[in-house]
């Protein structure tokens, strides 16, 4: 035993091999953190005062969808890390608005404060994030890959783009993920009842559409 056998896991990496240090467990409870943390983000929005609509998809490939009509997650090239701000909100862990101080977007939020949104990725087979904003709809997916042997959680498919136009009235985020089957064995869908497990994905006020 010796340094040689001290490893040191980068980034996502780490949330993908140890997802109890993140959300607690990988049981129903764990999938249902999973959601929690991505609602929370529209709730959050919902309080700052510009947000007054979440909808929740569950689906029966066991994925999961949450889309408000908040301000939509910041599309503009970051001046630091230069990509998009949406592409390091859900690739990097402690990057969001959520930290307090004078660059802050919020008073006070829900979920963990940045790290959210980036662990779901993390522990998804694939993660599509899609924003409404100025008039543009921009688009971008993640999967899990595995590269040289190893596990790359959250590889972008492509860069965010704009993949169509809306109404310059509409704003929002949709978030739509399927997490891992491998790390999560329970589903949404309870094929033996023939119904979707809602008590889980249940908050105030929601809308739940089963499709």
């Amino acid at each position: 035993y010796g340094a040689k056998n001290i490893q040191k896991l980068e980034g996502l990496e780490a949330v993908f091999k140890k997802p109890g240090m993140y959300i607690g467990s990988t049981d129903a409870k764990g999938k249902q953190h999973c959601f929690i943390e991505i609602a929370d983000n529209s709730v959050d929005e919902h309080n700052a005062g510009y947000c007054n609509h979440i909808k929740v998809e569950l689906f029966e490939d066991d994925s999961i969808s949450v889309e408000d009509n908040g301000r939509g997650i910041p599309v503009d090239i970051h001046p630091v890390h230069n990509i998009s701000a949406a592409t390091l909100v859900v690739t990097e862990l402690h990057a969001g608005g959520k930290f307090g101080g004078e660059d802050s977007s919020y008073h006070r939020s829900g979920g963990l404060h940045g790290v959210g949104a980036s662990v779901v990725n993390a522990l998804s087979d694939w993660f599509e994030m899609t924003i409404y904003r100025d008039g543009n709809v921009y688009f971008q997916r993640f999967e899990l890959k595995f590269i040289d042997g190893k596990v790359a959680p959250a590889q972008a498919v492509d860069i965010l783009k704009i993949i169509g136009e809306c109404d310059k009235e509409k704003h929002g985020t949709k978030i739509h993920f399927k997490l891992n089957e491998e790390k999560f064995s329970s589903k949404i869908y309870n094929e033996d009842k023939d119904e979707y497990e809602v008590e889980f994905y249940k908050f105030n006020p929601v809308t739940i559409k089963e499709k």
